[in-house]
């Protein structure tokens, strides 16, 4: 008989915890929830104030009762699921099936699994946090109701098997919406004039850019205003005007919550979102690492908080200023967002000793690479800022300016370890200018104007979506991943490269969504429930309040919504590709891997084939045509028309033209 239990979701974390704790204690896994809503049906008693059906999650009868006997036979039980909402009701589900009564103490959380904070945490015991648990009803209730109730009109209008979710709606809109945007982009014509210019003392050239006349920026719209000014400043002499030298200081970035990790990731490491979050599950669980044993590498995975305990920042400051020197430490504190639940710290290492290279023969790959993120991070939000000598220069050709700006770098601080990555690309880069006076004049060498055009906004990559749900309030540090995974897997978008772009499929359950359910999609709306969920937690709101005041317009809604459609039929879009069985014009149909022709005689003619998409160039061994396809993981590769027949091209790679 085991004096304690300890109760955990996963296996990989009870091995963690048991070095950490007597013989007499027993750690074991539930593997996640053991209770849900069930499948088959809404599973949500709408006429008893909105009673959720829960039911043991089918194939976990033998787990249940192994943790029934467990349970039974220790003097006291401790319920130690992740610090989040859902490591929450996890445990408050454990309790129910465990018959544990009310108000036993006997929840335990731990922000990281460290010696220190696990035995610290047992000591102190507490109730199940019932305002988080209703947190985590309501958004599973909510979404329930909107998934059961949407997903039928879809499967009768659109397709069967396709599903409606709160988030993930919101996420396509903003992926179609942006994709109309490009589509409708006209682009404008700009002008930039670039002059070369020598300093004769030093013998060295640098780079000025036009920027206007008499001191006003001008912008240049087309070639005959480009032809106007060198017109005007053909014979010109450059002379410097003024000179103007500064200090710039860059701080480092904050440590990382969920969302900036995952947009790091995915930019510096290549990392999807899900991978991102499985490879920091097994950092914060545990890795066992040469001559230490199974220790938890990272803290909680899942926060939107940058707060970091007076612990983890002494030990820092310890750390940086023996391996730095003095002048590299700067103790900093940083704001957290406003809207952000602050239950746990940023993301860090647990022990600041253990540097990644120290244990890189530990760890994988994926886990290394990840590890290494994260502690540079946290490192250098703890040290000093870079600061740089500036210089902006003004440079006069009879009426009109020119500009060139540089930068020397002084003192790398923070940058000494980590620099924060970022989605938008810089066009000019700053260099180093040479040594130069008021009133010099300096000699043209070249001058070059370049045309450019604007261009439409870029596609959302998985980190620049996260990052723009996050700012808008949409869905929490947990949903971020789950979300962009389904509806790359419901195939309501694809990735292109690292873009996200919208399939047919997903801009059509779009149409429908955003005509006959425009609460559903409105990004204004669907942050404001996260904000009454978070109400919930902190105790200001009854969860089913809130599904009350939702329910009640939606099912108006959905009522008025399902009379509208019932005899309305989607109009299928007509192809020009005749079906070589019954002679009728093929139309396009939506299935599991996209877009399909069928013929629309079905059930009688049951014909139906891939849409075959070709490119510009031709095959470049046999000169046939080169069609585009996609493999069951939808990654596009080029293929000839004659192949296998008389040609064996075949290439990841899109052939280029002579």
């Amino acid at each position: 008989m085991a004096d304690k239990l300890i109760i955990v979701e996963s296996p990989a974390k009870a091995n963690t915890i048991k070095k950490f704790l007597g013989g007499s204690t027993k750690v074991v896994a539930s593997m996640g929830h053991i209770r849900d809503l069930p499948k088959s049906k809404l599973g949500v008693d709408i006429e008893n104030n909105f009673e959720p059906e829960y039911i043991n999650i089918r194939g976990k009868g033998d787990l249940i009762k192994s943790l029934k006997k467990e349970a039974k036979d220790a003097k006291k039980v401790y319920l130690a699921t992740d610090p989040d909402r859902e490591g929450e009701a996890i445990a408050w589900h454990l309790s129910h099936i465990l018959e544990i009564e009310k108000g036993k103490q006997l929840r335990v959380t731990f922000n990281e699994i460290t010696k220190t904070a696990v035995q610290s945490a047992i000591k102190e015991p507490r109730d199940i946090d019932i305002n988080l648990v209703d947190a985590q009803q309501a958004r599973r209730v909510l979404d329930r109701i909107v998934g059961y109730k949407i997903s039928p009109l879809l499967w009768k209008k659109v397709k069967k098997g396709l599903s409606a979710g709160r988030v993930q709606s919101v996420a396509v809109k903003l992926i179609v919406e942006r994709e109309e945007e490009i589509e409708k982009f006209i682009p404008e014509e700009y002008w930039n004039i670039y002059v070369d210019l020598l300093e004769e003392k030093n013998n060295k050239v640098f780079q000025a850019k036009f920027y206007g006349k008499d001191g006003k920026k001008q912008e240049i719209h087309n070639k005959q205003q480009v032809d106007d000014i060198l017109k005007q400043i053909d014979k010109a002499k450059y002379i410097i005007k003024e000179i103007k030298k500064s200090e710039k200081k860059r701080t480092p970035a904050p440590p990382f919550t969920t969302s900036t990790m995952q947009q790091e990731a995915s930019r510096k490491l290549g990392f999807a979102l899900k991978k991102t979050m499985s490879v920091a599950q097994g950092l914060y669980e545990g890795v066992s690492i040469k001559e230490k044993g199974t220790i938890g590498l990272i803290t909680y995975m899942r926060t939107d908080s940058t707060r970091i305990s007076e612990e983890a920042r002494a030990t820092a400051k310890e750390h940086i200023i023996k391996t730095y020197g003095e002048k590299y430490y700067e103790n900093r504190y940083y704001k957290t967002n406003k809207d952000a639940q602050d239950a746990h710290e940023g993301i860090r290492p647990t022990y600041t000793d253990l540097e990644p290279e120290q244990i890189k023969d530990s760890l994988t790959k994926d886990q290394f690479k990840l590890y290494k993120l994260i502690y540079n991070r946290f490192m250098a939000s703890q040290m000093s800022a870079a600061v740089y000598d500036t210089v902006s220069v003004t440079i006069k050709a009879n009426d009109y300016d020119f500009r060139a700006n540089g930068n020397t770098l002084k003192f790398k601080g923070f940058m000494t370890l980590y620099v924060e990555g970022t989605d938008e690309q810089k066009e000019d880069e700053e260099g180093t200018l040479p040594e130069l006076k008021e009133k010099e004049e300096v000699k043209k060498q070249k001058i070059e104007p370049k045309q450019s055009f604007t261009e439409p906004p870029p596609r959302y990559t998985e980190a620049s979506l996260v990052k723009a749900l996050e700012e808008k309030g949409i869905g929490r540090p947990s949903t971020y991943s789950p979300t962009i995974t389904t509806i790359l897997e419901r195939r309501y978008i694809e990735k292109e490269q690292k873009q996200l772009v919208p399939t047919e499929l997903g801009k059509v359950v779009n149409k429908l969504l955003v005509e006959n359910f425009t609460d559903i999609v409105n990004v204004e709306f669907t942050a404001n429930i996260e904000n009454r969920f978070d109400e919930i937690a902190d105790g200001k709101q009854k969860w089913k309040d809130i599904i009350k005041d939702f329910y009640g317009p939606f099912s108006k809604t959905l009522e008025k919504v399902e009379k509208e459609l019932e005899h309305v039929e989607l109009v299928e879009e007509v192809s020009d590709v005749q079906c070589e069985l019954c002679g009728k014009m093929m139309v396009y149909k939506y299935g599991r891997y996209g877009r399909f022709l069928a013929c629309p005689g079905y059930p009688e003619c049951k014909n139906a084939k891939p849409i075959i998409e070709t490119i510009e160039e031709p095959c470049p061994k046999c000169g046939g045509k080169i069609q585009l396809r996609k493999t069951k993981k939808r990654k596009t590769y080029y293929i000839c028309e004659n192949n296998p027949a008389s040609c064996d091209y075949i290439s990841w790679n899109k052939p280029k033209k002579d």
